[in-house]
């Protein structure tokens, strides 16, 4: 039997505690990508993204385990997000003014033809809508702050509130990069107050020296809670019709 990799629990960088702002470094790593604008509430766009995306992911591990003898557990949903005034993720919240990019992790050993094979699989009998618009690209975060919030996506803003204004600065950083949102739950499934949501914000430091990885206390709760064991969603048929990343 394949023995199957759940990148969830192999890599450091998907861990994260509640009530804790974590220093760490992310290595270089490879998504499937697609780009979108504007409220995510607003369809289709942001189901139209998901719906893209997942059957992409899908067959490139299908054939990993055939071709390969490599399987794994198809990473959680992750997006980048951003706007001309960051602001606008806070205390001025203007959802109809971001910019975002949704995710899926694929394995380092997961290359372009593979790639474009499975994309060709994936469009052979109903073509997702936006199937021609997902990309396989290499992100490179480097050095970045992150941690976990449970509740709604919409109370994520005085977290970030806090990271952005009060954390960052105090280390002597500044951010250097987009807002990095991982979904470790199934927001089709899970009541919003209990949604579990790793949130990263690429760093720098002021004058361009290293930063060294640390924990420090952040908002709300100081003891870690437990990682969360909720799937996201998998096919592009279990997405269709969910309205809203945002309640």
């Amino acid at each position: 039997m394949t023995d199957k990799t759940d990148f969830k629990q192999a890599l450091d960088c998907y861990h994260a505690h509640r009530g804790r702002f974590r220093i760490i470094e992310v290595p270089d790593m490879q998504y499937l990508m697609i780009d979108g604008h504007g409220d995510p509430n607003a369809p289709p766009a942001f189901t139209e993204a998901v719906e893209a995306l997942y059957p992409v992911a899908y067959k490139l591990k299908f054939a990993s385990k055939q071709d390969l003898g490599r399987d794994y557990v198809v990473p959680p949903l992750e997006g980048l997000w951003w706007a001309g005034d960051m602001a606008t993720f806070t205390v001025a919240r203007d959802k109809s003014r971001w910019d975002w990019t949704l995710m899926l992790m694929a394995p380092e050993w997961i290359d372009k033809a593979r790639f474009a094979a499975a994309v060709q699989q994936a469009g052979k009998k109903t073509p997702p809508a936006r199937l021609g618009d997902v990309r396989l690209e290499t992100l490179a975060e480097g050095c970045c702050v992150q941690t976990l919030h449970v509740g709604s996506f919409d109370s994520e803003a005085e977290v970030l509130a806090r990271l952005h204004d009060e954390f960052i600065p105090a280390q002597g950083l500044r951010m250097a990069g987009k807002h990095h949102e991982i979904y470790l739950s199934d927001f089709r499934r899970v009541a919003p107050g209990k949604q579990r949501t790793i949130l990263r914000q690429p760093v720098t430091r002021l004058g361009g020296a290293g930063v060294t990885q640390r924990e420090s206390p952040g908002p709300g709760r100081r003891h870690p809670a437990p990682r969360s064991s909720a799937r996201n969603p998998r096919r592009a048929g279990q997405v269709r019709g969910r309205s809203s990343r945002f309640r």
